[in-house]
């Protein structure tokens, strides 16, 4: 009579659960590879307090509390002043492009005024679509300003450090004045539900096919390889679409995100994101054997790309390796896109920058993915 219990068929069952991921080597690579994203993601890439800001810098004042006002700014660790701008339309346009994080824009006769005790006004405008890029930088330029007039105004200027301060900080939070949050994630989002939908559901459906013997009838039609990969991908556009309609009237209604750009350019634009999403999609199905891996690898490539986006974290938070990782991913010029376009009013000439990383994307994971596609029909 056997054992209720018999260590022998159990141990025979926990050899074979090892041989069976020895073959499954993307099972096993994905159980390492994982947590080994997350860690270096999480423990390197992700920071919440950005600092080396680029910081465009429009002085009309050239005395010596402007230059020493400006040395502190480069010593902070928060403002990188990348470009000394001539007129307020060039110091707008840097921010609508979002060349610049911050202007700093510092008066005429600041140094006279400041020293006649008269409190010149020090304005910072603040690109504040994300509100979590910005807001330590500017505590730490209040500090900045108390920390410089101590040091400068000694001796007979010392009687202006009384309070109130000698030095008007007025802060324009331009995009979001208010700083919601909502207003940063809900557009966001439009991009993270379009890469986790059309690369899983485009990967799981070829896959599919693949695994139920349907594929076979496919082959015995006429239809050439890139005839059945347009026919398969046209649906999901229209899905995908669907998808961002949904998210726009929710943003709209639900959380009165501003919509200031055009919606008729955000829709045409997408297309190219949409498309993308689905080539990757298409090339991850020619890879994975079943529906199980292709699950894995799309997790494998969603992971990645809401990490090191700007969605869940400031881009110009982490550094510089993992910024130059995130720029190849298309949903990194998405996102900027569409916040753009919503809450700055950007135009086809301001998007453009981010249209072509995507398009460049696009022709490269198409290209892998008719070319390995058409060797799995032949």
């Amino acid at each position: 009579m056997n054992p209720f219990f018999s260590p022998g068929r159990f141990l025979a069952v926990v050899l074979k659960e090892f041989v069976q991921m020895r073959r499954d080597r993307m099972t096993f690579a994905m159980m390492v590879g994982i947590p080994i994203i997350q860690l270096l993601l999480f423990g390197f890439a992700i920071n919440s307090d950005p600092k080396h800001l680029p910081t465009a810098l429009y002085a009309q004042d050239h005395g010596i509390f402007t230059r020493t006002l400006t040395a502190a700014l480069r010593n902070s660790g928060y403002f990188d002043i990348v470009s000394d701008v001539r007129d307020e339309a060039e110091a707008g346009r840097l921010l609508d492009e979002g060349h610049v994080q911050f202007v700093i824009q510092i008066p005429v006769g600041f140094s006279r005024d400041l020293v006649r005790g008269e409190r010149p006004t020090l304005l910072l405008q603040a690109d504040a679509t994300d509100p979590a890029a910005t807001g330590n930088a500017i505590a730490a330029l209040n500090q900045l300003i108390i920390t410089v007039v101590e040091r400068d105004l000694r001796g007979p200027l010392a009687a202006l450090q009384s309070s109130p301060a000698p030095i008007s900080l007025r802060i324009h939070r331009q995009y979001n004045v208010e700083g919601i949050t909502q207003y940063n994630i809900v557009p966001g989002l439009m991009g993270v539900v379009l890469t986790m939908t059309m690369v899983i559901i485009t990967a799981l459906a070829i896959t599919r096919e693949r695994e139920r013997g349907t594929m076979e009838n496919l082959l015995a039609t006429p239809a050439r390889p890139v005839e059945v990969i347009m026919g398969k991908l046209i649906p999901y556009i229209f899905v995908g679409y669907v998808q961002m309609l949904l998210i726009l009237v929710a943003a709209r209604l639900l959380f009165h995100v501003p919509m200031v750009g055009s919606l008729g350019l955000l829709l045409a634009l997408a297309f190219l994101f949409i498309a993308a999403n689905l080539a990757v999609g298409l090339t991850f199905s020619t890879v994975a054997r079943n529906q199980l891996q292709a699950m894995q690898m799309s997790f494998f490539f969603f992971l990645p790309s809401m990490l090191l986006s700007g969605f869940m974290f400031p881009f110009r938070g982490m550094p510089v390796w993992a910024q130059h990782l995130g720029e190849v991913l298309p949903l990194t010029h998405f996102l900027r896109l569409v916040r753009g376009i919503l809450l700055k009013g950007n135009d086809w000439h301001q998007t453009w920058p981010h249209v072509w990383p995507i398009g460049l994307f696009l022709v490269v994971a198409l290209t892998i993915a008719v070319t390995r596609y058409r060797r799995t029909l032949d």
